[in-house]
């Protein structure tokens, strides 16, 4: 028997996705393809100048937005953002300051600290359970 390896392919939504792109504003024979990991690879490691263009100027998806901004995706909806902008937009938001990015930011470093002070006490729990193992 001969082991036979099929290529791995993806659609075009999730390879823009996994490159941190919107897809809408990709070339078209990129949307209208697929997409296999060895064209992703080589997209990640040696991007075109379209590709380069897109993530320095945007339009920039959802989450893409969100962490330029500091906050989280529902955050943006939630601040009446629902569309892809390009990195002139998000700096003019940032500019601009308005009272919802403000709230939303101050959110966002809430749960950060939170998921910190989280993890801290879970690894303090483990450090005990380990002690308590270590002296049976």
């Amino acid at each position: 028997m001969t082991s036979h390896q099929s290529t791995q392919t993806m659609k075009p939504a999730t390879a823009a996705k996994k490159l941190g792109v919107y897809l809408e504003a990709t070339p078209a024979e990129f949307q209208e393809g697929v997409v296999s990991r060895t064209e992703l690879n080589a997209l990640q490691s040696d991007p075109p100048a379209w590709l380069v263009e897109l993530r320095r100027n945007g339009p920039h998806p959802r989450p893409v937005v969100a962490a330029k901004l500091g906050v989280s995706i529902a955050g943006l909806a939630r601040g009446g953002v629902t569309e892809a902008l390009t990195t002139e937009q998000i700096e003019a938001l940032k500019q601009e300051n308005p009272e919802w990015l403000q709230k939303e930011r101050a959110t966002q470093a809430e749960v950060r600290k939170e998921a910190v002070r989280i993890k801290e006490m879970q690894a303090e729990k483990a450090e005990k359970a380990a002690r308590r193992d270590d002296d049976r």
